[in-house]
């Protein structure tokens, strides 16, 4: 009978030192550091912090000239090259709405994600990058400057249709390419409004992204932007402001200098990856 009370308290007591290790464990876990919670949106300070995607801005897609600095000018051999490479090394598109849902609501991003924007409505972009990218599955970012539209080398309204219907994203880049930082309040009606009022008549899609023109921007455009409801607008790689993330979105312009291997070494570089 002494041998199975012994026994029983044994027990007992082995019972109580094991629930104490649960109860320390819990109590450890428990001040372990959270993720950030899906669907509550961020403030400027979260968005800030995270991790910076690289995005990529293109111009002219054609023959580099022996006298230009070709700064803005990517041969078709080299684009080619890049959007395979960038492809060979896993990366994968994204676009500004899951940009935007990835900084204000903590989506979760593809692997290795990467942004391909064009700017000024080149035709070449349509003719050339957008059949490029279609043989991966990358889509793009075509911001339009509406004054070039149908004009000789530049897309035409059904180019942009077009676009529109196989996924990529239209996005405003002014009525005709004026710097925002010269803006008075009525032509902001011009740049933007009616701008972007002519690209949702032919997209039949809402206009919401807008790039500044030769990424250029100030305090003063941000609340301009907002009160016409543009979900984010991006600059070139200009210092973002801390306090309004969204609406200073950091690229970096591929000049026609680089090699495929410089262009991957920037993107590592600029962007922290």
């Amino acid at each position: 009978m002494k041998k199975l009370l012994s026994l029983a308290l044994l027990i007992a007591a082995l019972g109580c030192s094991d629930h104490s290790v649960v109860l320390k464990q819990v109590a450890h876990d428990s001040t372990a550091k959270q993720p950030v919670p899906v669907n509550v949106k961020a403030g400027a300070t979260e968005m800030y912090a995270k991790p910076q995607i690289p995005i990529l801005c293109y111009h002219h897609i054609r023959p580099l000239k022996s006298n230009s600095s070709n700064d803005y000018v990517v041969s078709p051999s080299s684009f080619s090259e890049q959007i395979k490479a960038l492809a060979d090394s896993g990366y994968h598109t994204v676009l500004p709405a899951e940009l935007e849902n990835y900084y204000t609501f903590n989506k979760p991003l593809p692997a290795k994600p990467v942004m391909l924007t064009f700017d000024d409505t080149d035709l070449e972009q349509f003719t050339i990058a957008a059949a490029e990218m279609k043989k991966y599955g990358f889509k793009g970012v075509f911001f339009i400057m509406n004054i070039s539209i149908g004009k000789h080398n530049y897309m035409s309204a059904e180019d942009i249709k077009t676009l529109a219907a196989e996924g990529h994203t239209i996005g405003a880049h002014t009525w005709d390419h004026h710097r925002v930082t010269d803006y008075n309040d009525s032509l902001w009606n011009k740049q933007l409004n009616e701008a972007r009022a002519k690209l949702e008549t032919i997209t039949g899609k809402p206009i919401d992204y807008f790039a500044y023109p030769f990424g250029l921007w100030n305090k003063q455009a941000i609340p301009q932007l907002q009160s016409r409801d543009i979900h984010m607008a991006f600059q070139l790689s200009a210092k973002r402001d801390s306090t309004e993330p969204l609406y200073t979105v950091r690229r970096m312009i591929v000049p026609g200098t680089w090699t495929t291997k410089g262009l991957m070494k920037a993107m590592k570089g600029t962007f922290d990856l």
